[in-house]
């Protein structure tokens, strides 16, 4: 039973000392994908991501070996034209979900090293300023897609 208790008390500490593994990950994503692109073209990526933290977090960097660079983009509307900017990061409120959709915040995926597929899949790193680095494939969909497949799981 001392030994038992001893485990205990270890984990115990060990968990009080590490309050983000006591927590289980903060950050979950879904629906990660992309759209078909040619071999040095430029490609996009949208997802949904859950923050279940207690605290806000943010992406402040992506990277891909599918592309030469990834960075972090939003739409704003210039008078009557939408473009596209870089930004510095993506917001996750504590307890919110965060879309990444065309129109709206996304990556984008900067000279591709080869031709996005449509059926293949894309690696990048989310790197979060509290969570750490999370991976996530890109599912890629067909070059005109509005959304990922609903019939794949």
């Amino acid at each position: 039973m001392a030994r038992m208790t001893r485990r205990a008390f270890t984990s115990a500490a060990f968990l009080l000392a590490h309050p983000a593994l006591a927590q289980g990950p903060a950050i979950q994503v879904s629906s990660p994908w992309t759209r078909a692109a040619g071999a040095g073209a430029t490609g996009v990526g949208y997802m949904t991501l859950r923050n279940t933290g207690a605290a806000a977090d943010r992406i402040v960097a992506a990277r891909s070996p599918a592309a030469r660079v990834v960075e972090l983009h939003t739409h704003i509307r210039d008078g009557d034209v939408m473009r596209m900017r870089p930004v510095a990061a993506i917001e996750l409120p504590a307890g919110a979900e965060t879309r990444l959709q065309p129109g709206g915040l996304h990556l984008m995926l900067i000279g591709l090293a080869a031709p996005l597929r449509q059926g293949e899949r894309v690696p990048v790193t989310l790197v979060f300023e509290r969570a750490g680095e999370v991976q996530v494939e890109l599912s890629v969909e067909a070059a005109g897609a509005r959304g990922p497949a609903t019939h794949r799981h």
